[in-house]
């Protein structure tokens, strides 16, 4: 009914960069925030950032200046642009978003499948 598909993983070195994307489609009625979270083996999902449907950001302190969430409304994708990549960046990340579904009542959250970030050397 309703799918987010990411893309963009893979694995870096440290210092480099990708760029991961996700795109909702489905039986979608509206989008509100999107956002990602990443989780290393053994540990709780972290929350990377979100951004709003008017493109405000918000990040978490371990990657702000670091990473950038972006929106395409038109496109119904979510970005994250990761630039300096550290080692402890290291993950699956999760792309998910708050929507309107047909047939569903109320707003509820959707998430990717995820996609592995490896940065190492």
């Amino acid at each position: 009914q309703v799918q987010l598909v990411e893309s963009g993983g893979g694995l870096v070195q440290p210092g480099g960069s990708l760029r991961l994307s996700c795109a909702v489609s489905g039986s979608i009625l509206s989008i509100y925030t999107m956002g990602w979270y990443r989780q290393t083996p053994g540990k709780q999902r972290e929350w990377v950032g979100t951004v709003t449907t008017g493109g405000d950001t918000n990040y978490a302190d371990s990657v702000k200046g670091r990473f950038t969430i972006s929106r395409d409304n038109a496109k119904n994708t979510v970005y994250l642009q990761m630039n300096s990549l550290k080692p402890e960046d290291t993950a699956v990340y999760y792309c998910t978003a708050r929507l309107r579904v047909l047939r569903v009542p109320g707003l509820n959250d959707y998430w990717g499948q995820g996609t592995q970030v490896t940065v190492s050397s």
